[in-house]
């Protein structure tokens, strides 16, 4: 077995947090950052870094921010001026999407998408994503392995959302290293190759989407099932969403929905390779009922938010004090850029029993990988049904999987996950 997770002293995890810089983090800290998150819980949870800012370890003060919209702005024009340029393609992306915004834009945008994100919708959606993931199994099979990103982790939400959105098959090569290059732009530092290949990304994606949102308009679709055509007729009363708005937010949903899951189905088995013996009580309760799908299910949906609170796709977020205020004890001051991390407080001990520990049957589960409040996860309900038959049908198929090299993980301090991890079948 592979050391997936390098372990980290006591003392080198204090020295990191002690000198605590997202712009300068060393590398074992992005290998393994939970024991420099757990040295910051106790010791500054809600620290001043160099350049002014906060970064918030404690689940308790992630959700005192998160529950007031009024005084915690998601509104990132402020933030992101200097880091991509007011004339670049990155900040105009990044500043009219929906999760970098506060109301009317994101109550407009968001109750779009979950018109078309219904319980029966997504329930409809089940029996396609099956057969997808069997037909990615299949393939792994004959092949006796392959590797868990490229192969089938990514393959999956890349094909979900470009369903929803109404992207032909033909056309979804690009998107994973669209999504790579314009989600990557968000880490703390931004190299000027970063930013390059970030802002020729978002062109290229508007370039496509062009053409995408004018056949739609010409052809629409069924409004309850497919996202585009619903943003396009915008609501009931006639509100439309601008052009820019329009293929703005179709980009953030394409990236979004793709390097989330993507991250979600990667770590959720590199995790269970980590620790055989969860994944070999989580196949005991599987096979224990297999003809009965509800107990299948909810015992699938216990384990993805475990996973998910155990190694969070999305390690970091934003917010910006409107006015002065507390958080945690500490005064902030009008103006303040917070940084929430919520995979610090997905393993608060506060909260969590044993939180550490991989405990695949724990019941109750406060995890914030999706947010929390008006800003939760739009698609989350869709996260957890990918992740569930992703990772539930290919244990499964591979109870005895194992990686065959090292897996190479992304190298980011906001998004973990993995870029290669090459496995077989037995």
């Amino acid at each position: 077995m592979f050391e997936v997770t390098p372990p980290m002293s006591a003392r080198r995890a204090a020295d990191i947090a002690a000198e605590f810089d997202l712009r300068h983090l060393p590398a074992d800290f992005l290998a393994n950052p939970y024991p420099v998150y757990a040295a910051l819980r106790r010791i500054e949870p809600v620290r001043r870094m160099p350049d002014g800012s906060y970064f918030l370890t404690r689940h308790a003060d992630l959700m005192a921010v998160y529950r007031d919209a009024a005084t915690f702005s998601s509104d990132k024009r402020v933030e992101f001026a200097p880091k991509y340029g007011t004339d670049s393609h990155l900040y105009t992306h990044h500043t009219s999407s929906l999760v970098f915004n506060d109301p009317p834009l994101h109550t407009r945008v968001r109750k779009l998408i979950m018109g078309a994100l219904t319980r029966r919708a997504i329930a409809e959606m089940e029996p396609g994503l099956t057969a997808r993931v069997d037909d990615l199994l299949d393939r792994l099979e004959a092949r006796g392995g392959g590797d868990l990103i490229e192969d089938f982790a990514a393959a999956i939400p890349v094909d979900v959302i470009g369903n929803l959105l109404g992207v032909p098959q033909a056309d979804r090569e690009p998107l994973r290293g669209w999504s790579l290059a314009i989600l990557g732009a968000l880490e703390p530092v931004l190299t000027p190759q970063q930013a390059q290949w970030g802002n020729r990304s978002v062109q290229d994606m508007l370039d496509y989407l062009r053409g995408l949102v004018a056949d739609r308009r010409l052809h629409p679709r069924d409004p309850e099932r497919d996202v585009l055509t619903r943003l396009i007729q915008g609501e009931a009363s006639g509100e439309q969403l601008s052009e820019n708005e329009l293929l703005q937010n179709c980009i953030f949903l394409l990236n979004a929905g793709h390097e989330t899951t993507t991250n979600l189905i990667g770590n959720g088995l590199i995790a269970l390779q980590e620790h055989p013996r969860q994944m070999m009580l989580l196949m005991a309760a599987i096979r224990h009922n297999p003809d009965h799908a509800d107990a299948h299910e909810q015992i699938m949906n216990q384990a993805v938010d475990e996973l998910l609170r155990f190694e969070s796709s999305n390690q970091l977020g934003n917010r910006r004090a409107l006015v002065a205020c507390s958080v945690g004890g500490v005064d902030l001051p009008a103006g303040a850029l917070l940084t929430l991390c919520i995979g610090a407080a997905n393993r608060d001990p506060a909260v969590f029993e044993d939180a550490e520990s991989l405990r695949l049957s724990r019941e109750v589960n406060r995890h914030l990988a999706f947010g929390f409040g008006v800003h939760q996860c739009a698609g989350l309900s869709l996260a957890r049904l990918e992740g569930r038959v992703a990772i539930g049908r290919f244990l499964q198929r591979f109870p005895n999987f194992r990686l065959s090299a090292p897996p190479v993980r992304g190298g980011r301090a906001r998004f973990r996950g993995f870029l290669q991890a090459p496995f077989v079948t037995r």
